[in-house]
């Protein structure tokens, strides 16, 4: 075809993908998918799974597969004409979905079915998948007046387009910002590669010296390293004052930021609750936004003196150590290093020698194979950038279940973080299987001066994170489409196998395997791992109180906060008052580059569900804990309960499966060095 973005007989065509590509695809689609809702609709028989449901089901795959790929193009191969493209089409596929979501005809069809004798025969995944449909047809406004269904639609809308400007603006904006060094000594105490990947970039603008940027290969390891407390300065406060009233008008996200909470309300309202708090969590595994509150302040008050020691631990070793009297938010990182390399006597550079790319992926794989059945094999196929790598995913039996695009570099034109997006979903068109495919991203560093890449455990870690996202894409045996998979899994479980991934990366037997030094091919010593192991816990009271902030600063703004009383930057100061302890600079504007989650993903009012999530995960892995981290049984247990399950049951009936109990939260605190009481 000469759309690939109408081509669904393979794998996307990302290579081929142009913006002009995108309206006609998106017109055809949206004609397509509206011409047979009125033929499924119009037909004089009762409905059913296969004349009403599958078709639907197959239509809007279609639909989301094409949009799926410019999305996914929009946020790591960004353009002007691709974003263009992208807002241009965006209110179309927003306003098709408010409508199917508030179709009559529809609506009424489904709730025939959910009312009909043949329902209680419907396979568990299909009865399951009809009654999540009828929930969000409510929340969406199915059952509103004409006049407020349509104010409905309008609000989302704008609310879409809202939440991809807020995003696009956080890019714009670090990729507008930069500082060329001249002198190689303004730059003490950054690692190599770091020095040689900004002399690189110098190079390519025509330029000498060395390029700084506020990307997170270039940043994080400067806020790190660099001796230079003034260059520390200067780039914590650009930092943190991207897209914010200090820069560029046209990216400030602070007037969006107070839109999009507009918004969200008023869709709370026209559903008839109190909150947008309360409408996030419908679909969740949270009963209440007061539950979620008492859960995240009840892990505050066991955290927060732990977070308090650890920082007075830092002040303490930054004045006697370091000189510094005033410990400011641009010597944290660099105090926190110094301190770790003083206490456990290694760093990260030292560490990341350990951990070149192939390597870790090899070890990655082989933990996959071990723990679940499944091998991976390097592929080839039409990808967006020329460093992606492509895999197919073998079962035992030699057939392929799945395939995933690996894009590890950050670029100037790709959004920041890490994230699994799903290229297309399992399903069954007759007698054809169509197995599911993901596009795991991170934004690690590129190989420099002919290295492979290096890693640091952090980002072994966030690989891991990502790969347990794409296994619960991948791993499915679900056929049934809003089940299938992450659909229809509630989003606070949805980071289950994600952090429960994590912990192998704290595991000998696994790390031994997938560690050869870039210079040596040596495995990582014994004596360095257990300096590492004994560093887990390091500032582990600050980094869990970090996450209850921002946690409760989110779940506090979507649940009765007053506008007309306090700016979301004044919450974000209370909450702070409340449970942080490290020290954030005046100007700090965190909340208008460092919360694309909530603003411009799908975490409004979910944020929580990470610390949620990682109760589950952190008392699974206690099972692995108990039988053997390497357990194949307790593996395919893992698999079959959870992995397999999609959406296809209750994420707690899914856990108890695989437990045999109610999640416990003695593990998570357990696993953070924090004593139970």
């Amino acid at each position: 075809m000469s759309n690939p973005l109408l081509d669904f007989s393979a794998l996307p065509r990302f290579a081929e993908i142009v913006p002009p590509h995108v309206s006609p695809a998106v017109d055809t689609l949206l004609a397509e998918a509206r011409a047979t809702v009125d033929d499924i609709t119009a037909a004089t028989v009762e409905p059913s799974w296969e004349n009403f449901v599958a078709p639907l089901a197959d239509v809007l795959d279609r639909l989301d597969r094409a949009w799926g790929q410019v999305a996914h193009l929009n946020a790591v191969v960004n353009t002007p004409a691709l974003r263009e493209a992208y807002h241009a089409n965006l209110p179309k596929i927003t306003a098709f979905h408010t409508e199917l979501a508030q179709d009559d005809r529809v609506f009424a069809r489904y709730r025939a079915i959910a009312d009909s004798s043949v329902f209680a025969s419907l396979a568990p995944a299909q009865r399951r998948m009809i009654e999540n449909t009828l929930r969000d047809f409510r929340l969406s406004g199915a059952e509103l007046p004409a006049d407020k269904k349509a104010r409905f639609k309008a609000v989302d809308e704008e609310l879409a387009l809202s939440s991809s400007r807020y995003e696009d603006n956080v890019l714009d904006a670090t990729n507008a910002w930069a500082l060329y060094v001249d002198d190689a000594a303004a730059l003490a105490g950054v690692p190599a590669d770091v020095m040689a990947a900004a002399r690189q970039a110098a190079e390519d603008d025509g330029k000498a010296g060395f390029k700084l940027s506020l990307r997170m290969p270039c940043y994080h390891p400067l806020m790190q390293y660099a001796e230079d407390r003034r260059l520390r300065e200067t780039l914590y406060h650009a930092y943190g004052q991207r897209a914010s009233e200090f820069g560029n008008p046209e990216w400030d996200n602070t007037p969006l930021i107070g839109r999009i909470l507009e918004l969200r309300e008023e869709i709370a309202t026209l559903l008839g609750y109190g909150s947008f708090a309360d409408v996030s969590l419908i679909p969740k595994m949270a009963r209440s936004p007061d539950e979620v509150l008492s859960f995240l302040r009840d892990l505050a008050g066991r955290a927060k003196p732990y977070a308090e020691r650890d920082m007075a631990e830092l002040r303490d070793f930054a004045r006697e150590e370091l000189g510094l009297d005033d410990l400011a938010g641009w010597d944290i990182p660099y105090a926190s290093e110094k301190l770790r390399q003083a206490r456990y006597s290694f760093s990260d550079e030292e560490v990341k020698q350990y951990f070149p790319e192939d390597r870790v992926l090899e070890g990655l794989f082989a933990l996959v194979a071990r723990l679940f059945g499944v091998t991976m094999r390097e592929s080839r196929a039409s990808a967006w950038h020329p460093t992606v790598r492509f895999y197919d995913v073998i079962d035992g039996s030699g057939t392929t279940v799945g395939q995933f695009y690996l894009d590890l570099y950050a670029r100037p034109a790709k959004r920041g973080g890490a994230w699994m997006d799903n290229a297309v979903n399992r399903r069954r068109h007759g007698e054809r299987l169509q197995h599911p495919v993901a596009c795991l991203t991170c934004n690690f560093s590129a190989p420099v001066g002919g290295k492979p890449a290096l890693f640091t455990h952090d980002n072994v870690t966030t690989l891991f994170h990502e790969f347990g996202h794409g296994l619960h894409l991948l791993l499915t045996r679900v056929d049934v489409p809003g089940v299938s998979g992450l659909e229809g899994v509630e989003w606070d479980a949805v980071e289950l196998p994600s952090q429960f991934l994590e912990n192998f990366c704290w595991e000998w037997e696994v790390l031994q395997s997938m560690t050869a030094h870039v210079d040596t091919g040596a495995s990582l010593p014994r004596s360095l791992y257990e300096k590492v192991l004994s560093a887990k816990n390091f500032q582990s009271g600050m980094q869990m109180v970090r996450q209850l902030e921002f946690a409760l600063f989110d779940m506090q703004l979507h649940h009765h906060f007053d506008r007309a009383k306090a700016t979301p930057q004044q919450l974000a100061a209370a909450v702070r008052e409340e449970v942080a302890v490290v020290p954030r600079s005046a100007d700090d504007r965190g909340l208008t580059h460092a919360f694309s989650h909530i603003f411009a993903g799908g975490y409004a009012a979910g944020y929580y569900s990470y610390k949620w999530a990682e109760v589950l995960s952190a008392d699974a892995y206690s099972l692995f804990e108990e039988h053997g981290v390497l357990s194949a049984a307790t593996g395919a247990r893992f698999r079959d309960e959870v992995l397999a399950r999609g959406g296809s049951r209750p994420a707690l009936e899914s856990f108890v499966a695989f437990r045999g109990r109610l999640p416990q939260i003695d593990a998570l605190l357990r696993h953070n060095a924090m004593s139970v009481s």
